[in-house]
């Protein structure tokens, strides 16, 4: 009896599908009918910057911690160079009233070009997901000049797509790699932005007497974003590998083209237009670099856990809310595939 039950243990673990490669592992491509999920728990902290914006809000200098973030990353692949695939992140800030979907996206990437010598390029296309919530906050004044906006979540409101080109090379244990990405935003009216806070100039009558509603949505303009990073990772042995990068990311100006919400009076339109031309240019745009480490030790066959770290330097413009002068997270992954 003994006997047979470690003859079909060893026959289970000889049956089991093994995973094909090291989901840390910047190159990797899932094969052929072979699925994979990357799901990571984070907490960060934060210390804003003394932008323009931050200073209205009179939150500059303010530290915001825990910032909770939860990330999935997921995929099949279709062949052995094609896959499907599609990633997810949620952010909860409790300081400042602030949680949501803050990026998604959902594509193919296909590996073009593999040299015998460990070179490969591959090539992807995701439509990114950001209108898959609608944008949401309120408009804050603070005087007849100026004032800012009170987001209520991370979402930009508007689709798009992504493009971009992944490159490396892999040497025995160690692979190094880079990657090159365009975004392109299309402009929409997918937004609800709170004007209750805001009167009439020189006087405390509501927006409402001159047929301007409470809630309105503005026509936002399409936008160009870059990213690009570098890659390093090292396999020690069958359990435990390493992995660090650099990472730039470029959060372009958003602006306001028109109004979105039907306004009828005369005197709402005039207001709406003369309010909407401070915002046609908002200069909020910001510009992070990522620098990012990870050790992941290989439990089973088909389940990998991974700790990593992430510091963030950033520069924003005057009325970006995103700048920081400490940006820092920690967290675990849970990597699958089978």
């Amino acid at each position: 009896m003994k006997k047979t039950l470690k003859m079909a243990v060893a026959a289970s673990a000889l049956t089991m599908p093994a995973m094909a490669g090291n989901l840390e592992n910047p190159l990797y491509l899932p094969t052929a009918g072979e699925f994979y999920s990357k799901t990571g728990a984070g907490v960060m902290y934060k210390v804003t910057d003394d932008t323009h914006a931050n200073e209205l809000k009179k939150h500059a200098g303010a530290t915001e911690f825990p910032i909770w973030r939860v990330q999935e990353d997921l995929g099949i692949g279709i062949t052995d160079r094609l896959a499907v695939r599609g990633a997810f992140a949620y952010t909860q800030a409790d300081d400042i009233d602030r949680k949501g979907l803050n990026h998604g996206r959902a594509g193919l990437i296909y590996r073009a070009l593999e040299f015998n010598d460990g070179t490969v390029f591959d090539v992807y296309a995701d439509a990114h997901l950001g209108g898959i919530n609608k944008m949401r906050g309120a408009y804050i004044p603070v005087s007849l000049t100026e004032g800012y906006f009170q987001y209520d979540n991370y979402s930009n409101g508007r689709w798009g797509a992504d493009v971009g080109l992944r490159f490396g090379k892999t040497w025995s244990k160690l692979t190094t790699s880079a990657f090159v990405e365009v975004l392109k935003t299309f402009g929409s009216s997918n937004n609800f932005i709170d004007v209750t806070a805001v009167t009439i100039p020189m006087t405390p009558m509501p927006l409402s007497t001159i047929g301007i509603p409470d809630e309105i949505s503005v026509n936002l303009k399409s936008t160009t974003e870059i990213n690009a990073g570098l890659n390093a990772f090292y396999q020690l042995d069958d359990r435990w590998s390493f992995g660090g990068g650099v990472k730039y990311n470029h959060h372009a100006d958003n602006g306001v083209k028109s109004m979105a919400t039907e306004i009828a009076d005369p005197a709402g339109k005039a207001f709406a237009k003369q309010f909407l031309a401070k915002l046609s240019d908002m200069n909020d745009g910001f510009d992070e670099y990522i620098v990012s480490l990870s050790v992941a030790n290989q439990l089973t066959d088909m389940m990998q856990v991974a700790l990593y770290g992430e510091y963030t330097f950033d520069t924003a413009h005057d009325n970006s809310q995103n700048g920081s002068d400490v940006k820092a997270e920690v967290g675990v992954r849970l990597n699958l595939a089978f």
